[in-house]
């Protein structure tokens, strides 16, 4: 096997691959802010294989979202049902979520793709990964070229990233 391969089979199981380096890196992440830039990813193998490559232009971002349902809006004014409830469904993951957060966090760089990190009983960690279409490198590069094109800036919203395209129901 490959060093990919060996990466890949340690992170199905990462409580008992990584033992307590799990544990720390769960309470420290915790006390990070909910939106931190990182050097390089988590899960090498996998942010390679959504296209992640170690150059210029290219910035890995671990996003924190709450885990935990979510409340419809309050409406205001007139008589509502007994029945009426609280929760709401979306129709969003939470990688999807966590998507949005930081596409609107760095409004110049577009989201490749993303991936999740780890969860405990209150957080999920994603570590999203965003291209910079304005950098020489990035604009020399023919894999990323298609992210010149302006339809392609705000694909998180447009669900056109991996988590929004299964959320709308096109992936097989």
């Amino acid at each position: 096997m490959g060093l990919y391969q060996h990466v890949r089979e340690a992170w199905k199981k990462p409580k008992e691959g990584l033992g307590d380096l799990w544990y720390e890196r769960l309470v420290a992440w915790r006390r990070e802010p909910s939106t931190v830039k990182l050097d390089h990813p988590t899960r090498i193998d996998r942010a390679r294989s959504l296209g992640y490559k170690a150059k210029q232009g290219l910035i890995v971002v671990r996003q924190r979202v709450l885990k935990g349902g979510h409340v419809r809006p309050k409406l205001k004014g007139g008589r509502r049902s007994k029945r009426y409830g609280h929760g709401l469904t979306l129709g969003k993951s939470y990688q999807q979520i966590a998507e949005e957060r930081v596409q609107k966090k760095y409004r110049n760089l577009v989201v490749l793709n993303s991936y999740w990190v780890a969860r405990d009983g209150k957080y999920y960690w994603y570590e999203v990964i965003l291209i910079d279409p304005s950098h020489p490198v990035i604009k020399a590069d023919e894999h990323f070229r298609w992210l010149q094109n302006g339809k392609n800036q705000n694909r998180v919203f447009q669900g056109k990233t991996s988590s929004g395209r299964k959320s709308r129901g096109l992936t097989r």
